[in-house]
Formats: structure tokens, C-alpha cells, sequence
């Protein structure tokens, strides 16, 4: 064999061995071993060995892996646990499998009072200890470690300790991912507006194990679907000028993402979990502008765009009222509705709340929270005939006096109570609220009426779990949530009609919406509210006066009156526009500080001298339709109602005490349609109240 002869052969070799080596290579599978407890195992599944996540998780890697499910039900992550993973045959399969990949779900059952109380200190050394175990049995082991999926308020032992202990254990999952320098996968987020998903409160059904696959899936793949941006972002929507306005997303991990806008070009990078978040800084009002995001891949352009003020509007059928059907809103459709320096967003509703039964499609789309959509559009002759004629009206009257672009969102649900618009985490951790989570369409928690038109809704659900826009939390989770990382001004509400059987309740859920709203954007904003109307309904005069008692309890909270535009039988009525004004005054005088007045009257003092009252307020009063003064009564020490006779001069009220009556209260306005009439010298009306006459309290 002569030298080329040689060479030739020894090229052919390496050549040979170069591709062989590459087969191999490419053959290569991997092991991936998913520990876990019963949620791991598929406990509760029908066909359980291929419904479990694990077996979903296979088929969506494909050849390529091989997945092993080694769940073993009831196990505790602590070692001193009642049940402890380490113990069982499952974690000796799973060492034995010498993984590279590793899944570990655990902490679920450690919330048992058998095990967190004692031995919760514990906790960390036991994760670090069993995540070394695996890296022991193979070097190369690529470990995630996962936030727990949720555990809901219908689990018997929720309030006893499970609630706050699997808070503990779901703070401490992401320190231990970081200090033993393994990944995390959130198991939580995807599961925790999704209580139809877990009919036994902790385990989660087939759909519920496809969701956690595909989380998983996403995290092994680092492929989450490309770039993406909330719905909220779209051609023609307003910026909220003089803030940091946050543009975030998803895109596939390590993508690089650029943002342009204006002089503006910041960069981001996909983390691990596919998010990403760039900050613009602070801008002055103007537009329209331009804006531009991209990535590796994709390029999305957002055109016509206002840097103004963002307006949040929301509540029940009184705020989704259109302007088509309001007593003057024809006309401002042809007049008045055509400016582009006001934009609205409206979101639709799948189905309306009417006495309807919906079909099974439109039941599993709630489920999946695809309640609401929408787009942002220029204010014309066609987007605000059906847009919300409260919000509207308002927008108009800030636009025209502070003179700056608005942008209003109208998000509203004719008939739903406020409990549906409350995050879960805050009533989860309301020693009241709570409550109100668990069997709604059974609970007087929930208003008649509301239990009585989901029956209707929710007729063709097999399922006891089935969403529904009543339902607590629903509408903060479907149609809040999404906008709570786009900055808003302020808020207005215009709700209360379907929680008029419980007062007090409402008190209480009416503060638990600001705080939690608050928190979510971040912001101390301020809430502007409808008070309710005037109506034959016995119970709606305290209402009333319960809601005019709120302004003054919560700070950035301020009412409109409406009970002199009521119907005695209509809960909707026609006058939105005097309404959306005050409002509007609200705003004008609070939060863009001119100096107005935009407050009804209210009493200051209330003097006795023998058989007359005097109640003091703080400006000139007059009447309203400029007849004699209505509304007043006196209750005397029986408890009974007595007619009187009021007048007015200048600041004062004066009323005469009947010869022979005891009396211990004022009254005003507490019939349920009341003709009461007293206004100040602009215009606006007082509120329902009520004075004890004895130290000046109110009842």
C-alpha cells in the first residue's frame, strides 16, 4: 500500500468515525425524571397513566426524552415529614434512573399540621439535601424545582394553617433555587385563576396536568411561543404621561428585545422564563407617535399612539350603559363624538348576563377566562355609540378643561357584584372574605338575584366548579388582571346594585377593591364612585348612606350623587351625562387641582335650641328645581318617621320639632325613591344622611 493508498484510508476512517460519532450523538436520549407527590403521581385521573403530567410532558418532547413519572401520593419534602419522599421506593427508582434531567415538585403535603408546626426549619437543608442527591447519582443532572400549584379555600384544612404554611413554603421554593443554583419552574401562576381546574381543591384534572406539561415543557424547551405583548397594547392606545410606563412581554429565552419609541431605544433580554421588561422613562403628553418592538424573530409596530391620561371604568350595567341609549346621547353621537385626542377601550363581553343558558362552547371559554376582548379605537360616530356613556361623558369634560389626550378602559359586567372584581390572594386572607369563596351559588354571601341568573347561565355545566362572571374574583382575573401593568390615572366605579342585601358586607368589600387595586398597579390611585340612584328598594336609602360614609373613611375616594336622576322602577336610568359631570368635578378638583367646587353640601353641626333644629353647613344651599325644600324627617324616641317642614337661609337648615315629640335623628333623603332636593349654589345635590341630635354624631 503506497502513501496515498494510506492516506486515503486513514481520511475515510476518521471520516467514519466523525459520523458515527454524530449518530451517536444524535441518538443520544434523555432521561427526564419527574419527582413529585400525588399532583406528580396523576392522583384523581381517570386513565391516569396517560393522563398524569408526566405522560403528557412525553409527548410533547417527544423521541428525543424519556419520561418517568415518580410520584409517590402523600409525600412531604421534609424528612421528618409524616411521609417523607426519601423513604419511599420511588425516590430510590428515581436515583436510580441517574436522570439528566430532574422535575421536583414537592412541599404540597408538608402544610400538614403533622409536619410544618414541627419541623419547618427544617425545610431548606431537606430541598438542598435532595436536590444533591440527584447531582450524587448524575454530575450532569440539569434540576428545576417548581413553585407548588395552588391549594383553594375549599380545602378542609384552608384556614387552619394550610393557607399560611404553603405561603411560607412558596416564599421559600425561590431562595432555594437560587442558593443551590438550580432552575425554578412557577407551577402557581398558570393554576391560580383556575379553581375549575381542581375539583378537589389539590389535585389538578386531565386539562389542569396538560397546562402543567406544557409550563414544563417551556421551561426544558426555552421556547414560550415568540415575542408577545398584552392585549392592552394596540395601535391607537394612550400612554399615561408623567410615569415610567413598563413594556413587557414574553419571548423565547435569551432573545434580545428592543423597544423604540420617540428619542427612545432600551433593550431587554428573555430571561429563563421567557419574561422581559423595559421601562420608558416619564413623558409629557402629546402624539400621535409611533412605536416599535422586536426581537430575533418578529417585529411588532404600534401605530397612532397619545401620551395622555388613562381613565380605568368599570362596575356593573350602569357603567356598561351605552351612550346610544342615554337621554342626550344621540346628539353627541352626531356632534361631539368624532375626537381622536380621546380613545377607548372597550372590552366585550363573550356573553351578556341576561336571563339566557349558555352553550357549552361559551362555558369552557369562560373557564379559560376568555371573557373579555377588545381593542383600542379613536373616538367616533361608531366606537362610542356602544361605549360606556358615564365614561364617555367624562372623558369628554376632562379632555375639554385640563386639555391633555384620554384614554378610557371600559371594563364592566352588567349585574356583577363587587366581590367578582377582588383578587384571590386578598379575599384568601380576609378573615371574612374568605368565606365567600367556597360554594358561591349556594351562599348568602352572594346576592339572590346574581345565584338565581347563574343557574340560567350555567345550566348546561356538568361541572361544580364552572366560572362564571358572578363568581368571586372572576372579573379581576379575567379582565383586571391582564391591565394591572399598564399605569392609569385614577379609576372610576359605578357598581353596588347587586350587593344591596348586605350593607355591612359591602363596606367591608369596598375598601378590600381599593387596597387590593392599589397594590396591583402600584399606585395610590384615586377612586372616583357613583352612589346609587334613587329606586323603590327598601334596603337602598342606608345603602346609600353607607356608600356616602365611605368617602370619608378612605382617603382618594370621592362619590357622585345620582338618586335625583332615579327612577322609581328602572334601575337604569337616562341622565348619565349630570352624572359623568360630577364625576368629572371630582377629578377636575382632586386630581388636576382646580380650584371648584365639586362636593354636594354636607352637614357641619346640628344645633337644638327648644323646639327648632338648625343644621349647619359650610356654603350658601338653595333647591334644585327651585321648589319648596324636601327630604327631611325626624325620628323621635318611639322610632317612628315624623314629616317636617324645612327651609333654608344662606348656610343654615332650620326645622320645627312638632309640639310633643321627643326626637333623637335627622333623616334626609332615606326614602327609597326620594324627591329630596337640596343642592349648593352650583348645582350639585347633598347625600343621603342621617344626624343624631343629642353630640352631633351620625348614626
Amino acid at each position: 500500500m503506497n502513501y496515498k493508498q494510506v492516506f486515503s484510508f486513514i481520511t475515510a476512517l476518521f471520516i467514519f468515525l466523525l459520523i458515527s460519532l454524530r449518530i451517536d450523538a444524535q441518538d443520544k436520549v434523555l432521561k427526564v425524571a419527574c419527582i413529585g407527590n400525588s399532583v406528580t403521581y396523576g392522583y384523581g385521573l381517570k386513565n391516569r397513566e396517560r393522563e398524569c403530567y408526566p405522560a403528557q410532558l412525553q409527548n410533547l418532547l417527544g423521541k428525543g426524552y424519556i419520561v418517568k413519572n415518580f410520584g409517590h401520593s402523600g409525600a412531604t419534602l421534609l424528612k421528618k415529614g409524616h411521609n417523607p419522599y426519601y423513604k419511599t421506593p420511588e425516590f430510590a427508582d428515581a436515583i436510580g434512573f441517574k436522570p439528566d434531567i430532574a422535575i421536583i415538585d414537592l412541599g404540597l403535603n408538608d402544610t400538614d399540621p403533622r409536619d410544618w408546626p414541627d419541623y419547618h426549619d427544617e425545610f431548606e437543608a431537606d430541598y438542598a439535601w435532595l436536590i444533591g442527591a440527584f447531582k450524587q447519582s448524575n454530575p450532569g443532572v440539569k434540576i428545576y424545582i417548581c413553585r407548588l400549584t395552588p391549594i383553594f379555600s375549599g380545602h378542609p384544612r384552608f384556614k387552619s394553617g394550610t393557607r399560611d404554611w404553603y405561603w411560607q413554603i412558596q416564599g421559600l421554593i425561590p431562595y432555594i433555587s437560587r442558593t443551590n443554583h438550580v432552575s425554578l419552574i412557577d407551577l402557581h401562576q398558570p393554576f391560580y385563576a383556575r379553581p375549575d381546574l381542581f375539583a378537589d381543591n389539590l389535585h389538578p384534572d386531565q386539562e389542569g396536568a396538560y397546562i402543567m406539561a406544557t409550563t414544563i415543557h417551556q421551561a426544558i424547551s426555552k421556547n414560550y411561543g415568540g415575542l408577545k405583548l398584552p392585549e392592552v397594547f394596540a395601535d391607537n392606545m394612550v400612554l399615561q404621561r408623567n410615569m415610567p410606563v413598563p413594556v413587557s412581554g414574553t419571548a423565547n429565552t435569551g432573545n434580545s428585545i428592543e423597544v423604540t419609541f420617540r428619542k427612545y431605544r432600551l433593550t431587554a433580554r428573555a430571561d429563563e422564563y421567557g419574561h422581559w421588561r423595559i421601562i420608558l422613562p416619564a413623558m409629557l403628553p402629546g402624539g400621535p407617535f409611533s412605536m416599535t418592538v422586536k426581537d430575533n424573530d418578529t417585529t411588532i409596530i404600534f401605530k397612532n399612539i397619545l401620551i395622555g391620561d388613562v381613565w380605568l371604568c368599570s362596575g356593573q350595567s350602569n357603567m356598561a350603559f351605552p351612550l346610544r341609549s342615554e337621554a342626550d346621547g344621540d346628539n353627541e353621537i352626531k356632534t361631539a363624538a368624532n375626537n381622536t385626542a380621546i380613545r377607548l377601550y372597550q372590552l366585550n363581553l363573550l356573553k351578556q348576563t341576561d336571563s339566557i343558558t349558555w352553550d357549552t362552547s361559551t362555558l369552557a371559554k369562560v373557564n379559560r377566562l376568555k371573557y373579555f376582548s377588545g381593542t383600542w379605537k379613536e373616538s367616533n360616530t361608531l366606537s362610542a355609540r356602544d361605549f360606556s356613556a358615564i365614561a364617555y361623558y367624562f372623558g369628554e369634560k376632562i379632555n375639554r378643561e385640563a386639555h391633555v389626550p384620554i384614554g378610557l378602559i371600559q371594563v364592566a359586567v352588567g349585574g356583577s357584584p363587587i366581590e367578582s372584581w377582588i383578587d384571590r390572594y386578598t379575599m384568601e386572607h380576609d378573615p371574612v372574605l374568605v368565606d365567600m369563596l367556597t360554594n358561591w351559588r349556594k351562599s348568602d354571601f352572594t346576592m339572590q338575584w346574581c345565584r338565581d341568573r347563574a343557574d340560567i347561565n350555567l345550566k348546561y355545566s356538568a361541572s361544580g366548579k364552572q366560572r362564571h362572571p358572578y363568581e368571586p374574583c372572576y372579573n379581576y382575573e379575567a379582565g383586571i388582571a391582564p391591565l394591572t401593568g399598564f399605569p392609569v390615572k385614577g379609576v372610576l366605579w359605578y357598581q353596588g346594585e347587586s350587593n344591596t342585601h348586605n350593607t355591612e358586607l359591602y363596606n367591608r368589600l369596598f375598601k378590600a377593591i381599593v387596597t387590593s387595586w392599589r397594590q396591583k398597579w402600584g399606585l395610590d390611585l384615586p377612586f372616583y364612585f357613583v352612589q346609587l340612584s334613587g329606586i323603590n328598594r327598601p334596603s337602598w336609602p342606608g345603602f346609600r348612606e353607607m356608600e356616602n360614609k365611605l368617602q370619608q373613611q378612605i382617603p382618594g375616594v370621592h362619590m357622585a350623587v345620582s338618586m335625583d336622576m332615579g327612577d322609581s322602577l328602572n334601575v337604569h336610568y337616562k341622565q348619565k351625562k349630570v352624572v359623568a359631570n360630577r364625576l368629572a368635578l371630582l377629578a377636575l378638583h382632586y386630581t388636576y387641582k382646580k380650584q371648584i367646587t365639586a362636593d354636594g353640601p354636607a352637614p357641619l353641626t346640628v344645633l337644638h335650641k327648644g323646639n327648632s333644629i338648625i343644621i349647619v353647613f359650610k356654603e350658601q344651599l338653595t333647591t334644585g328645581n327651585h321648589k319648596p325644600l324636601t327630604g327631611f324627617e325626624l325620628i323621635n324616641t318611639k322610632g317612628e318617621r315624623i314629616a317636617v317642614v324645612a327651609f333654608i337661609n344662606k348656610n343654615n337648615i332650620y326645622l320645627k320639632i312638632p309640639e310633643g315629640e321627643d326626637v333623637k335623628a335627622i333623616w334626609y333623603a332615606m326614602q327609597p325613591f326620594t324627591h329630596a332636593n337640596l343642592v349648593n349654589n352650583a348645582g350639585i345635590p347633598a347625600s343621603t344622611f342621617r344626624l343624631l341630635l343629642n353630640g352631633n354624631e351620625k348614626l
